[in-house]
């Protein structure tokens, strides 16, 4: 009599359905051409801020315009870190409620490895800094800035290092990055709110309650969905809370399956992943890589300038969050899911990728400079910019030789995955308007 083949445990990172993965394949090419634009605003930045026409880059950060009447006469830097970056918290709020509904997370065991990874990856980082800064008078403030990865700078790393990484940890890197994304915005909404005006935050119920039932009944119409989106921005950016709540709350509204008249969840992609194909681009070519360009330029004021920075315990605290808290917050993180769930790792994968995963997840840019403006002030946050930049640098490069040590393994797992996709007779794009229309 043969003895009965044990269960298989779980597999942790295993692959996702084609459907997803060919989805989610899409969305990181997007982000990948939108880092690569988030780079040259950044270097373009710090170039000129150094030059001897830095005094003109802080003129143009300074240019005001806006209705003084409803409080929005703001400087070109705050309409980038206000305005534009609504538009990047509205894609990633429809893209975190796409995968909890309809995505492969939106099975309980699969979700929950990526939300431990990113809540360990806020957790440790902050706790590191408070380490090393919290008992300097005013520095605890900045508590939360090595807490968030910028997925566009990192996916932008991992387009020239790693293109054949599985698609299990694409997806898992991505939804890693969105979910602490949204727990950063749900810190600069506790946290970072200093003056609290009940009134126009109730007021700017109104126009997010009439968005809602609209995109509840399908209506795709701009001309009346862009205005009550506009108007729930600067309600909640007069209510004294960070204006790109805003955008995270419109994007939660957006259903993400189709009607039952419209054939329901089987008929294709639903109005969330419609407005995600039409947002994605503004967000990640236009919106991150302007707000990048108004928020990166700091004067180093050379060789001494740099040690002088370094010198600060909060830039040691922002320094050491993100390139040694982050990996150890998301590996530890992920190890108890393994080890409480009785998962392993899914057979072609080892823990050195999940040790380049993490390190890239210490690339802390845009969210990290935007939570340093609100920690410090614009213009007092220098050293803040200096320690993102440099850390998030680093933390490149480290992962660059992790996830390099790893490629021939990578090549194989791409071949496998290859040769499936086309056994299986699957497009190579997927386009949501060409699933809609079969």
């Amino acid at each position: 009599m043969t003895n009965p083949v044990p269960p298989r445990k779980p597999a942790l990172l295993g692959r996702g359905s084609w459907g997803e993965t060919l989805r989610i394949g899409a969305i990181l090419r997007k982000e990948t051409v939108g880092g690569a634009l988030l780079l040259v605003g950044a270097v373009v930045a710090m170039v000129w801020a150094n030059s001897p026409w830095a005094d003109a880059y802080e003129t143009l950060r300074g240019v005001t315009f806006g209705p003084e009447a409803l409080h929005l006469n703001l400087s070109l830097a705050t309409w980038a870190a206000d305005g534009l970056l609504a538009i990047f918290f509205f894609v990633a709020g429809l893209e975190l409620k796409r995968e909890f509904v309809a995505g492969d997370l939106r099975d309980a065991r699969r979700a929950a490895v990526p939300i431990a990874a990113a809540l360990g990856g806020v957790i440790v980082p902050a706790l590191l800094y408070l380490l090393f800064a919290g008992g300097v008078e005013g520095a605890a403030r900045g508590w939360a800035i090595p807490t968030a990865t910028d997925i566009a700078f990192a996916l932008a790393v991992l387009a020239v290092i790693g293109r054949f990484l599985p698609t299990a940890l694409r997806t898992f890197l991505l939804t890693l990055a969105v979910v602490d994304d949204l727990v950063a915005i749900v810190i600069i909404a506790l946290f970072y709110t200093d003056h609290l005006s009940p009134v126009p935050l109730l007021a700017a119920l109104a126009p997010l309650a009439l968005f809602t039932v609209l995109v509840q009944r399908r209506v795709r119409s701009w001309w009346l969905l862009l205005p009550l989106a506009a108007i729930t921005w600067a309600l909640v950016h007069a209510s004294g809370v960070h204006a790109t709540v805003a955008g995270v709350l419109l994007g939660f509204a957006v259903p993400v399956l189709r009607s039952p008249k419209s054939g329901g969840p089987d008929a294709g992609p639903g109005l969330a992943e419609h407005f995600e194909h039409r947002f994605r681009p503004l967000s990640a070519g236009v919106a991150v890589p302007v707000f990048a360009f108004l928020s990166a330029g700091v004067t180093l004021g050379g060789a001494d300038g740099l040690m002088s920075a370094f010198r600060d315990p909060v830039v040691l605290g922002v320094v050491v969050g993100l390139i040694v808290g982050k990996p150890i917050g998301i590996m530890t993180a992920t190890w108890l899911m393994a080890r409480f769930t009785h998962a392993d790792l899914d057979e072609n994968l080892s823990w050195v990728d999940m040790l380049g995963l993490s390190l890239l997840a210490g690339i802390g840019f845009t969210v990290s400079l935007l939570i340093g403006e609100l920690a410090f002030g614009v213009g007092d946050d220098a050293h803040v910019k200096v320690a993102v930049l440099a850390a998030s640098v680093t933390a490149a490069l480290l992962a660059t030789v992790v996830l390099r040590l790893r490629n021939r393994a990578y090549r194989r797992i791409h071949e496998i995955e290859t040769a499936d996709l086309d056994q299986d007779g699957v497009p190579d794009v997927y386009e949501p308007d060409q699933a809609r229309q079969n």
